[in-house]
């Protein structure tokens, strides 16, 4: 129990201890925050000044902007764009050799309606908040006992390669909607066909920061439990997936707690775990903490 609860509180842990927060800018557009931008970041956008500009304050921190000129969505994806496509061919980041011509919607929260659209690969250069969905694939066996579906990533894979995972997941691309992106990845993933990924019901939302080489992950992820038949065995699809296991919940508990396991993806099992009443209140010393854990505020 000590190592699951090192592990989901892992991407907390950066927020308080050995955060970059403090030296941070802001990245504002349109007067909104939407943002933080590391130093070396921001030495680099200097270089931009038809699209960004920087606000100096006296004893505050510093902002970062998007020029006003760029009054339109259209107009401020285009110019992020450029710099974007300009900065990878100098091979100055490594986040952006993991370009994945995906592009994400960048809004001051999910309600809202986007500024801006950006690559995938470089969200994490502005700090941004990205957003996803994953799916707790599971079965209810004769014994009424619950096994869960876990995936295990390709080896080929740009990010945590050869990690578990869950049944289906993956982020929501610019104009997708969350169900319409679960229906995708579950087809494309782990060959479900629609009419059972249908079937997928909305539970909860987890949420966290973390810092890494590539930069600063602000991410919240849309959770859905989705019970298959007893008979159903998922199939590697697009190759994303190496191969899937039915595991007890047991085996599952297990898992979650070793690096075995994607960290953010745990904290799904984790939730899920917590749901159904498999982490007791009484008897688990960190169950408050897990359940703050994975719900901070982005």
């Amino acid at each position: 129990k000590c190592h699951c609860y090192r592990r989901s509180c892992q991407y907390q842990l950066k927020s308080v201890q050995g955060s970059s927060k403090a030296h941070c800018s802001q990245f504002c557009v349109a007067g909104h925050q939407v943002g933080y931008v590391l130093p070396q970041v921001l030495k680099q956008l200097c270089r931009f000044p038809d699209v960004f500009r920087i606000i100096e304050k006296p004893d505050d921190i510093s902002r970062l902007e998007l020029v006003p000129e760029l009054t339109t969505y259209e107009q401020r994806s285009a110019a992020m764009q450029y710099v974007l496509e300009k900065l990878k061919a100098e091979d100055y980041f490594p986040c952006l050799k993991q370009w994945r011509n995906e592009m994400y919607d960048v809004m001051p929260q999910f309600s809202d309606p986007p500024l801006f659209c950006m690559e995938r690969a470089a969200t994490s250069l502005f700090g941004v908040k990205r957003y996803g969905v994953h799916i707790n694939g599971f079965v209810r066996q004769d014994n009424k006992e619950i096994a869960m579906w876990i995936a295990r990533r390709s080896y080929c894979k740009q990010t945590y390669a050869g990690l578990l995972d869950n049944l289906a997941a993956g982020g929501l691309a610019s104009g997708m909607g969350i169900r319409e992106t679960l229906i995708k990845e579950c087809q494309e993933e782990s060959c479900i066909p629609e009419s059972l990924a249908a079937r997928a019901v909305p539970v909860s939302t987890i949420s966290y920061t973390y810092e890494d080489e590539r930069g600063i992950f602000p991410e919240c992820q849309f959770v859905y439990d989705l019970e298959v038949p007893i008979d159903f065995v998922p199939r590697v699809g697009d190759g994303e997936v190496h191969e899937f296991y039915l595991w007890p919940l047991d085996k599952v508990k297990e898992a979650i707690a070793s690096p075995d396991f994607k960290p953010n993806c745990s904290l799904v099992v984790l939730d899920f775990l917590i749901r159904h009443g498999y982490l007791d209140a009484d008897t688990e010393k960190h169950y408050q903490t897990f359940v703050e854990g994975i719900h901070k505020t982005l």
